[in-house]
């Protein structure tokens, strides 16, 4: 086995690149010649309308005069604006995700008797399989949480029953289940590749009966259990704001079109959460982290603009950075002129950047927010363009100041989404009822067969 391995290092891989290389790369003129909407969108940006939903709306433009024209972005959930609904339990004084949750399967609100039901049939569902934990996670503990939280869905799969029955009931049945259990196979991966691949200790608390979603998840992670109401709040608006985010997402998309085919529900959620690990989607809070600590590092004065837009140029030219000229946490596909989880999350970490002693973080970011959008429009040419900052922008920085390790940042982003993701797949498997089949224009048609034989190498 180790001298095939060898075989294929070096010169041969090296050709079998090139040749591969070769056959991947279309002429750009081709996706103008045949209208190709690549990554499903219109010229315009526009997306390309591929279903109906009730489930929520992201606004970010409007069309006028037949053109796509920058507007202040809004969020619904289930035709509430998230705003409202954010206020409603500040407020209050409240933790919101469970009653968001519910919003977004059943859509409405619930009763004081519903919100009561519905908090105890997370508790009573989230108790994992025996020996779940032992043979499904500490025995082939991963670096990477995302890829653990896939298998983690896909091996529940073996533990269930009914698992082929896409009936509403059983569909509800089984978001129940895996809204409530992510957090803890979530938890148990991260303490188990810290013994493997970090070389320290693991422990492993289990979940408090008449902690709320959020109060629950700190004290299974922190070590003493400890945390403050203010900690738990902060983080209860993070799972609210990340719950859900329409159907043209592209991990709410993958669970769509899974279950557009009629798989099952496991297998639908493990496609989500590999989408949602993409630095394209929602691994990118963790690349605005480490964006952050190269501007640490690269600038000398953090209330100089000047000099932070010089380093952010320099990020954009593919100079500095992780080289790959994206200024992370800035611009979206719908929101143009705001993205209204950045607001709130921004708003809503203010309230801790003193206590916990990251007022340069946040001064940075908030220069990156001002300044990135024109040094983006500078080096592409387009100044009419309008990108302003998403919820990544500031999402890492709140887990950091909450103490929450960087492998955790886009799993949390997972476990929020579930509840979405779960209204998606059962409105799809129940009222759309046909498979998603887009096309995909052949450039190559006409190439002879050679035999073996007659066939020589280049």
């Amino acid at each position: 086995m180790d001298n095939e391995r060898i075989m294929i290092n070096g010169d041969r891989l090296q050709k079998l690149t090139d040749e591969m290389k070769r056959n991947i790369n279309f002429d750009e003129e081709y996706y103008k010649r045949f209208d190709i909407k690549r990554g499903l969108r219109n010229a315009d940006g526009t997306g390309v309308l591929a279903g109906l939903t009730r489930i929520s709306n992201v606004h970010g433009y409007i069309i006028d005069e037949y053109e796509r024209k920058p507007h202040e972005g809004e969020l619904f959930y289930r035709g509430i604006n998230i705003n409202n609904i954010i206020d409603g339990f500040t407020a209050e004084n409240r933790f919101g995700y469970e009653e968001v949750a519910w919003l977004l399967l059943f859509g409405s609100l619930p009763t004081k008797d519903e919100l009561e039901f519905f908090s105890y049939a997370l508790e009573v569902n989230r108790e994992l399989p025996k020996d779940f934990v032992e043979d499904m996670i500490i025995k082939a503990a991963s670096p990477n949480i995302m890829n653990k939280l896939q298998r983690g869905v896909l091996a529940l799969y073996s533990y269930e029953s009914d698992t082929e029955d896409n009936s509403v009931e059983n569909l509800l049945k089984q978001a129940f289940s895996l809204i409530s259990r992510l957090p803890l196979i979530m938890v148990a991966a991260y303490q188990a590749k810290r013994r493997v691949y970090d070389g320290k200790s693991m422990y492993l608390h289990q979940p408090l009966s008449g902690l709320s979603f959020a109060e629950n998840i700190l004290s299974m992670l922190r070590f003493d259990r400890k945390f403050t109401r203010d900690e738990a709040l902060l983080l209860d608006r993070c799972l609210m704001l990340h719950a859900e985010h329409g159907g043209g997402n592209n991990s709410t998309f993958a669970v769509r079109v899974l279950s557009s085919s009629s798989t099952d529900t496991y297998s639908a959620i493990a496609a989500g959460i590999g989408s949602l690990k993409g630095t394209r989607h929602g691994g990118a809070n963790i690349k605005v982290i480490e964006m952050l600590d190269f501007i640490k590092a690269g600038v000398n004065d953090y209330k100089d603009d000047d000099e932070i837009k010089r380093f952010l140029i320099k990020i954009a030219q593919k100079e500095a950075g992780d080289r790959s000229g994206l200024i992370y946490g800035i611009g979206h596909a719908v929101y143009t002129l705001s993205d209204p989880r950045a607001i709130i999350l921004k708003e809503n970490a203010k309230k801790l950047v003193d206590e916990k002693g990251f007022n340069d973080d946040f001064r940075i970011l908030d220069a990156v927010e001002r300044i990135a959008p024109s040094v983006l429009s500078d080096i592409k040419g387009d100044k009419r363009a309008s990108v302003c900052a998403n919820v990544d922008l500031y999402s890492g920085l709140v887990y950091r100041m909450l103490g929450i390790p960087m492998e955790l940042f886009t799993p949390l982003f997972a476990v929020a989404r579930m509840a979405g993701w779960c209204a998606h797949r059962i409105e799809e498997a129940t009222a759309c009822k046909r498979i998603m089949r887009p096309a995909y224009r052949p450039i190559l048609e006409g190439v002879e067969y050679i035999p073996l034989c007659d066939r020589k190498d280049d």
